[in-house]
């Protein structure tokens, strides 16, 4: 690992900032790595380099490439409504105002399409602001958060789809709930659990073998212990076990998952796909799908970057998305470059924003290969 980066980051260690981290730099065939801290705060095991971390929403990027899988096999298409696989969402109805009541909507131009999951247009997600919508698909468990609802898949459909949309369908980016839908989609078009799908085509081919919606039996001794900040600023341990089979395998953040595993996950994005998907595919995932309009609307969330399939595209190429635990993920093609930083801590306090600047600017110090 180089050595500015070793030391940025053994740096917020040291501070508190994180009790622990991993970190993966890979390009050209070869993989630098650091592991730095412990499993708990106060002193606790060491920090391991196969420990699974709960990634997130760097969940989606992956459950958009089993999306894909499923349009190269023919059993969905970008443009086809998903109607017939999620009836819950038939015939979708639209507020007038996306800040307005419930109960004052019209009925939807269109039907919600596969493409709209994967674009996060399909017309609900996190609002922009407080809204009786907002505060709808918090009493309804649907909420956009950093942890899967607490139900099964159908449930969840079934209360979101009780619900109206903020936006027709096509219009307009809002956050996070494209992905959840998308893993129910995928679960039903395939007739198996989501995890079992992802197991089988992207899993075992890629070798993420520590990867999965809950950690194995007996191995919960590996899974770090996850943290937010308390009223006082201080580090308070989430309630977050991830030690069995949840209720909803959540394909917008339930992923647990080690460093290398992402990385090897990257690094198939950054190679063309194989021997995964299909390089078309994979280009498809990082086109621009967003109009200069729905970026503007998105902006204080996107910044600077476009939105493709699951995934983000800044300026220059460079792909990849954060998790709201704690976590980072990205490929830059110009540079052969994968690099992933794993931490336990919610990204909630005004420290990682200076941890993310710094990993994405030191990382490149790793030389290419002669």
């Amino acid at each position: 690992m180089p050595d500015r980066l070793r030391r940025a980051l053994a740096g917020h260690v040291e501070k508190g900032d994180v009790p622990g981290l991993v970190a993966l730099v890979r390009r050209d065939g070869e993989t630098r790595a650091t592991v730095l801290g412990s499993m708990s705060a106060g002193g606790g095991a060491p920090m391991r380099r196969d420990a699974p971390f709960r990634i997130a929403s760097l969940t989606k990027p992956v459950t958009a490439a089993a999306a894909m899988l499923l349009v190269e096999d023919g059993r969905l298409r970008l443009d086809d409504p998903v109607d017939d696989l999620l009836p819950e969402l038939a015939a979708p109805r639209v507020l007038r105002r996306p800040d307005g009541p419930l109960d004052d909507t019209v009925p939807a131009g269109r039907a919600i399409t596969v493409g709209d999951l994967l674009t996060f247009r399909l017309g609900i997600g996190r609002p922009m602001r407080p809204c009786p919508l907002g505060d709808a698909m918090a009493a309804a468990g649907v909420a956009v958060g950093p942890d899967a609802p607490a139900m099964p898949a159908d449930e969840y459909l079934r209360r979101l789809g009780a619900l109206p949309l903020a936006h027709p369908p096509g219009e307009r980016w809002l956050y996070d709930t494209g992905s959840n839908v998308l893993g129910v989609l995928i679960a039903r078009a395939a007739g198996r659990p989501l995890g079992e799908f992802c197991r089988e085509r992207i899993f075992e081919p890629l070798g993420m073998r520590g990867t999965g919606f809950h950690v194995a039996s007996g191995e919960t001794h590996r899974l770090p212990v996850s943290y937010a900040h308390d009223a006082s600023g201080a580090l308070s341990a989430r309630d977050d076990p991830r030690d069995r089979p949840p209720a909803f395998e959540s394909g917008s953040a339930g992923l647990v998952c080690p460093a290398d595993d992402l990385a090897a996950f990257f690094q198939m994005m950054l190679d063309g796909g194989g021997p995964v998907l299909s390089r078309e595919s994979v280009a498809s995932m990082l086109t621009d799908r967003l109009t200069p309009e729905q970026k503007a609307a998105a902006e204080p969330f996107l910044g600077e970057a476009a939105w493709g399939l699951g995934v983000a595209i800044e300026p220059g190429g460079r792909f990849g998305w954060v998790g709201g635990l704690g976590t980072i993920a990205f490929a830059d093609p110009s540079a052969g470059l994968v690099a992933v930083l794993f931490t336990q801590v919610m990204v909630d306090w005004p420290g990682f924003a200076r941890l993310y600047d710094e990993f994405r600017e030191f990382a490149y110090d790793t030389p290419a290969s002669p």
